[in-house]
């Protein structure tokens, strides 16, 4: 039996050129003041890729890339917490290199960073260095925002310690406060993914190395902390951008291990797989077939996998090939988004996006529905004759963790913020030239 795990393309499709700005038109900002640009999120803001944090893809994030264009129309300056190195802080990051499988076989695939290290001072405070413009926080929640110590908490947990390199009292600070110290004129707020995204990524199982729980956050709860910081950041009437949360099942994360990539050769894998699973009536054939998985609530603690149900991209794949997962052992429930827990994750991500569109529509400030344009990716993004798409390392816009962006998916995203602005602002402020960006890096 075999599996493909990863299919490299020889070239990429080339489609007729677009120009993402119309020519003629001054840039001005419109109802707008970019004087002081501040940004509010998560990992996504923070420039996160690749499984880590790296100052490059801190340069090359999305509110760095709007702040070059708000410069363009008075903007002012935008200052960054930056990591001192590129090694990726507080593991390595992903890079794409050769590794040899269980079975001798070698392929091209992400592997861990093991150049040189060049993270010393990754983790001092250099808050006397701010205020800083880019607040977003790898792995924050919006539920986050009103917990006093949150950066020490975080950091006491596991957790990157970013927030607590850049809040001047770790040890009491409340991310709200930051966020209300910051002298805005303009912000952007994409926050509330991780309120959903940690669940999923851990497979459902709400348990992380088994002392966090992290589950989905309560919709009374989110509701409350993500108003309370919409409240700040528009204190003195400051106009602004609120993101919505993209759908998980948009995310290389989450598709790139097809629910039916148990893909049978010879007849006789399947006749001796028949024989073993004839008690629980499963059937399998040549070509591809669904993949076995644990599940508890059916008789033999066993069943195939469903469409519409996942796998995540951190299953071994060296299980699969050489210790028989998915067809002899079935495939743990921690590396499994079953059907009840698709559920839990759509039902938060509409009931949080369709608050935050309310709030929006109430706040008076643009809103940029980022799941649905991320859904696009399924069939294409064109730009300027190249196409973006979800594929894992080959499609452009995502980096080798299957769920951040690359700096070239960090410009698509920052182009429909700047479309947002410009629509409800009336302004004209320019768009990011995105092929200018790197996609994934191949050695």
């Amino acid at each position: 039996m075999k599996y493909t795990y990863l299919k490299l393309l020889a070239a990429a499709s080339v489609f007729t050129a677009c120009k993402p700005n119309i020519e003629g038109i001054a840039p001005s900002r419109g109802g707008a003041d970019f004087t002081s640009y501040t940004a509010i999120g998560n990992s996504l803001t923070a420039g996160y890729a690749d499984g880590t944090l790296y100052r490059s893809g801190q340069v090359n994030s999305y509110p760095n890339m709007l702040a070059g264009q708000f410069g363009l129309v008075g903007g002012g300056a935008f200052k960054q917490p930056l990591l001192p190195g590129e090694a990726g802080w507080p593991s390595p990051k992903r890079v794409l290199g050769i590794s040899i499988g269980c079975d001798g076989v070698p392929g091209l695939g992400p592997v861990l960073y093991s150049g040189p290290s060049d993270t010393s001072g990754s983790l001092t405070n250099i808050s006397d260095k701010g205020p800083f413009n880019n607040l977003g926080v790898p792995g924050i929640r919006a539920i986050d925002y009103t917990v006093a110590g949150y950066a020490f908490g975080a950091l006491a947990l596991g957790g990157v310690g970013y927030a607590y390199r850049m809040y001047p009292n770790p040890l009491t600070d409340r991310p709200i406060d930051i966020a209300a110290k910051s002298s805005h004129t303009f912000f952007t707020m994409w926050l509330g993914n991780n309120d959903v995204l940690g669940y999923a990524t851990a497979g459902g199982e709400g348990i992380v190395g088994g002392t966090r729980t992290i589950d989905i956050s309560p919709t009374t709860a989110f509701q409350a902390s993500y108003k309370a910081v919409v409240d700040v950041m528009t204190a003195k009437g400051q106009k602004g951008v609120l993101i919505n949360l993209p759908d998980v099942a948009s995310t290389p994360f989450f598709t790139t291990i097809p629910a039916n990539g148990l893909v049978l050769a010879r007849q006789g894998q399947a006749d001796s797989l028949n024989q073993a699973y004839a008690p629980l009536g499963i059937k399998f054939s040549v070509g591809p077939n669904y993949f076995i998985v644990q599940d508890e609530t059916v008789p033999g603690g066993r069943r195939q996998l469903k469409n519409g149900e996942y796998l995540l991209l951190t299953l071994p794949q060296d299980s699969i090939k050489c210790a028989g997962w998915g067809s002899r052992v079935p495939i743990p429930r921690r590396f499994v988004l079953d059907a009840r827990e698709v559920a839990n994750v759509t039902s938060a991500t509409q009931s949080f996006n369709s608050f935050i569109q309310q709030l929006a529509t109430t706040k008076g400030l643009a809103y940029v529905d980022m799941n649905s344009y991320l859904k696009t990716l399924q069939s294409g993004i064109r730009y300027n004759g190249v196409t973006y798409g979800p594929t894992f390392v080959t499609g452009g816009a995502f980096s080798l963790d299957g769920i951040h962006l690359t700096p070239r998916g960090y410009a698509l995203a920052a182009n429909q913020i700047i479309m947002a602005i410009n629509i409800k602002y009336g302004a004209t402020v320019p768009q990011v030239d995105v092929n200018k960006y790197d996609g994934v890096r191949f050695p």
